[in-house]
């Protein structure tokens, strides 16, 4: 697959050597008063704020934390699509715009299923930021698109239409997109919510299985269990960075006393969340 996609030219921002794949200094979003879209550089409603940290190449990061805590909008704004309204964010040493190596998936709830497209349809949209616009697919970008399949083991699926598909099916072939990309930053958000035991594990294995190509994957999740055990490091967040480390120095009581506040309650020697907190209007954070 690597030997593969290094035959077809590659396009997007050139990386900067020995830089982390991802940077984030003092950001913060702030939304104007009423709005949940609009930025502004004076309102005190944050999103997010004084959020700073890095991510090297392959790293496993899962970002937890309470709804409206933030995590949607830390992954929209590695992505671009949202803009910061204080601070600094570098891929691989420059801003998230004109980027072609990042792969964001949608909670699936975003996502119309009903858009008559197939599954092969939907890998090769991935191939689109290295064939270039209104340029047709060469044979080599559908062998990239069949090896992909492969890899996250949906080739049976390719003829599908995309909304025929099960839950952890179609985040498998959200992942093929991601690799027929040639991604090497993978944001989801949320990717398994709803999916049985048996999906969750394949999604995992998909992923582990990028480590030797230097993919960093970052996660956004409710499930604290999952994210001290399956990832490298945990961001815990509410608004601002609570703590960020190996899952079990993060998600301590205290931490989470933190994070959650008295939407958490201790009993005995377990820990009950009610995660309905912080919902100041900004959706599915």
């Amino acid at each position: 697959m690597t030997e593969m996609v290094k035959q077809i030219k590659r396009r997007g921002v050139s990386h900067e050597p020995g830089l982390p794949t991802l940077e984030m200094k003092h950001v913060s979003v702030a939304y104007a008063a009423g709005a949940n879209d609009v930025t502004s550089a004076r309102s005190t409603q944050y999103a997010v704020e004084d959020v700073t940290f890095r991510v090297g190449a392959g790293e496993r990061i899962a970002i937890v934390g309470p709804n409206g805590a933030g995590k949607s909008t830390l992954l929209k704004l590695i992505v671009g699509t949202l803009k910061p309204s204080q601070g600094e964010i570098d891929i691989f040493g420059h801003g998230p715009d004109g980027h072609i190596c990042i792969a964001y998936v949608p909670q699936r709830s975003q996502i119309d299923w009903s858009f008559p497209v197939t599954v092969e349809d939907v890998v090769m949209m991935g191939r689109a930021g290295q064939i270039g616009f209104f340029r047709w697919p060469r044979r080599a970008d559908w062998q990239v698109v069949k090896a992909c399949l492969a890899r996250v083991n949906a080739t049976h699926l390719a003829k599908k239409q995309i909304g025929e598909l099960s839950g952890g099916q179609q985040q498998r072939v959200f992942i093929a997109r991601a690799l027929a990309q040639e991604a090497e930053l993978l944001l989801l958000d949320e990717p398994l919510t709803g999916l049985d035991i048996p999906s969750q594990d394949a999604i995992f294995e998909v992923l582990e299985s990028l480590r030797p190509d230097g993919v960093t994957v970052v996660v956004s999740t409710h499930d604290l269990n999952m994210a001290a055990e399956r990832f490298d490091r945990v961001m815990l967040i509410n608004r601002k960075v609570v703590a960020l480390g190996e899952g079990t120095a993060v998600l301590t009581t205290e931490n989470l006393m933190t994070a959650y506040g008295g939407h958490m309650h201790v009993v005995g020697d377990d820990m009950l969340l009610a995660d309905t907190c912080c919902d100041h209007g900004e959706e599915n954070q």
